[in-house]
């Protein structure tokens, strides 16, 4: 037995040792699913698998890194590098950059990120609507992705707006050659479904094939995975169907829950030792989750037997329960000498957190709200991006527009709507149209030199960004300096902070810029835009470990995290499980979340549920959620806060309170 897998308990070792046909690793909550993925692939490398034929698949760009590290501290003489690891998108991405002209794209395409979308469904919209008709265009573009995830035709263009709206966006994305996150999965599906040669050639490229977060898949992915993997079916999936929430984003249950109908006979590992969490929190989690119908029975247990029950507080209103998380914290901070860190706050929605962050302010306790504005949505970063974008592609509209006349250089607002209208006149982009004679003589002279200027200046670096060796920071660096755009943020800035900030968030752009190049020299330019928009897909968790304070996090957000001590609030019918959620006929997702909720907590886990809420400035009465009747009370300690804080309450009258609710939720 080898050194790597020696660690491992009995079931993780048969995961990790079992390579060849379909393999389903149901990994619970916290039982080292990360740890038996990489041993796996370690394994399968030190059997003699060459391990530039085995392709890992994660979900996002922090697991895809963190499994690269582990692959390659594993493997000896560096062989762990030579693995493919990746999200479905930037494996998409790779594959159409390889294969482009199969799908009708040219090879330089541009990956559009959602701004950029937006910015093109706009123009769309102003081109297809008439004055009376408005169309939301972030609702528009949430259609045609679900329709594209679905793999469902929007309707007739001719009969339809919805239809129409989606044929002109498609035929624009087209035009200008770039894609969005739906078509790398939609294409890569088509190219892999539709053309033996490339099919033919990933199977013999890719001959063992994994999938981390199985339970997240949707069913293009599902198509695409199928596409890959050939018979004698190498494949090997991982997850927890107990910890499937993202149905509303489209992620198929029944990819997990029915895997046997997609490959045949597989081999079923579970991983029920749970290496988190207390046994108290466990059997609680354990009785909520098997009220599911149809899931993959599997029991988590701990040999951590722990001190703390769990607590299932009452508070009479949401301050109250407000006060009451604060309050502990505090106590736990100051008392205990627990770090801020210690503790997260889950919500299922939103606006829950206004609330408690008020109660962390008035006690000056440092918080983190998860989900903090995204590196890459700075303005300064934003221009330069926009820059290397149009040197790598000059056809894409939006990136071209934005840089026009920034820094200010001559090109007002009508010489670019002029050249606008122009290119869709023509049905060209707008590059062609600033290049084009007929077009230069409609401005005026002043303009139509700037124009030429910047034409030249971007033809320049176009081609030093094109040839391969050229350095990218040295090249920015130059690009930065002679269009002057540092005078230009000097200009702009409105006090010397802003200036800095500015300057500081080029600075790191430039470095991300360096290190990509030490990792990848032969992707070039193309590699480095394509890493930023896929990795730019909001990975908000990445927030957490950069931020101090108590973590406040969505239910959602959390999944794949762990603290020390946890608080659930607002565990009321119609928040959790949501109210929409009864007419969705999503309750078992909605459990589902609570489940991962239950499972973030180490040591020490809170529930709280109120009697009154105020909503639109109303005091409105609260029932508790239904599913707080379904935990087993064995490791379980009810308190009525309210009672608590006005006298402690005999024995008696707590159980007389408990015994209330229970009878309650009984009845429902």
């Amino acid at each position: 037995m080898s050194g790597f897998t020696g660690t491992l308990n009995p079931q993780q070792r048969e995961a990790a040792t079992h390579i060849h046909g379909p393999l389903l690793i149901l990994a619970g909550a916290g039982t080292g699913k990360t740890r038996v993925v990489t041993a796996r692939i370690a394994f399968m490398i030190n059997e003699g698998i060459k391990p530039e034929h085995i392709l890992a698949v994660t979900f996002t760009n922090k697991a895809a890194a963190e499994m690269r590290e582990r692959v390659k501290d594993m493997c000896r003489d560096g062989m762990g590098k030579k693995v493919v690891l990746g999200t479905f998108h930037a494996f998409c991405a790779r594959l159409l950059r390889e294969f482009a002209e199969h799908v009708g794209y040219k090879k330089n395409f541009v990956i559009y990120s959602q701004s950029e979308q937006i910015s093109l469904m706009k123009r769309v919209l102003k081109s297809l609507l008439v004055k009376e008709e408005t169309l939301d265009p972030q609702k528009a573009l949430a259609r045609i992705s679900k329709a594209k995830n679905n793999g469902e035709e929007i309707g007739d263009p001719a009969m339809d707006l919805h239809a129409a709206v989606a044929e002109k966006y498609a035929d624009e994305m087209r035009a200008l050659n770039v894609m969005d996150f739906d078509d790398l999965l939609c294409l890569g599906v088509k190219l892999l479904e539709e053309n033996a040669v490339v099919r033919e050639t990933l199977h013999q490229r890719h001959r063992y094939v994994t999938v981390d977060e199985f339970q997240d898949t949707n069913s293009l992915q599902m198509r695409l995975l199928r596409a890959l993997v050939p018979a004698p079916y190498n494949v090997c999936v991982v997850g927890d169907d107990d910890q499937s929430i993202y149905g509303w984003r489209g992620a198929e249950i029944t990819n997990i829950t029915e895997f046997e109908n997609f490959f045949p006979d597989p081999t079923v590992v579970k991983l029920e030792e749970n290496y988190r969490s207390t046994t108290a929190i466990l059997h609680t989690a354990n009785s909520l989750i098997k009220n599911n119908a149809g899931r993959r029975p599997k029991s988590l247990w701990s040999r951590n037997s722990g001190k703390e029950p769990v607590r299932l507080v009452a508070a009479q209103d949401d301050l109250e329960e407000a006060e009451m998380i604060a309050k502990e914290i505090e106590a736990g901070y100051f008392n205990n000498k627990e770090p801020y860190e210690s503790f997260a706050v889950l919500f299922r929605t939103n606006d829950q957190s206004r609330i408690l962050e008020q109660a962390f302010r008035q006690r000056k306790i440092t918080y983190r709200v998860v989900g903090a504005r995204s590196f890459f949505d700075r303005r300064e970063v934003k221009d330069v991006l926009s820059y290397l974008t149009v040197l790598h592609n000059p056809h894409d509209d939006i990136s071209l527009l934005r840089i026009l006349n920034t820094p200010t250089r001559g090109i007002g607002g009508t010489t670019a709507e002029l050249a606008l209208e122009h290119s869709m006149h023509k049905q060209f982009s707008v590059w062609v149209a600033l290049c084009d004679e007929s077009f230069l003589r409609q401005i005026p002279e002043k303009s139509r030199n700037a124009v030429r200027a910047f034409t030249e200046v971007i033809c320049k670096y176009a081609s030093a960004a094109s040839t391969h060796g050229t350095d990218l920071v040295t090249m920015t660096e130059a690009l930065i300096g002679e269009v002057e755009y540092m005078k230009y943020l000097q200009k702009l800035a409105k006090k010397p902070e802003e200036f800095h900030g500015w300057e500081n968030g080029l600075a790191e752009f430039l470095n991300q810029l360096g290190n990509y190049q030490e990792r990848n020299k032969k992707d070039g330019l193309s590699g480095f835009l394509d890493e930023v928009t896929l990795n730019d897909e909001r990975e908000d968790k990445d927030d957490i470990e950069k931020k101090k304070g108590v973590c406040l996090i969505t239910l959602h957000a959390s999944k794949g995290l762990e603290f020390p001590i946890v608080y659930l609030p607002g565990l009321e019918q119609g928040i959790l499980p949501h109210k929409r959620s009864y007419e969705e006929g999503r309750v078992d997702e909605e459990r589902r979340l609570f489940y991962v909720g239950i499972t973030r907590a180490r040591q020490k886990l809170t529930l709280s549920f109120v009697r009154y809420r105020t909503k639109w400035g109303q005091k409105q009465t609260e029932l508790p959620s239904p599913f707080l009747g379904e935990l087993d009370r064995t490791y379980v300690d009810e308190m009525d806060y309210t009672m608590h804080m006005k006298e402690t309450p005999s024995q008696e009258e707590n159980t007389n309170f408990f015994a209330g609710l229970k009878a309650m939720l009984a009845q429902e």
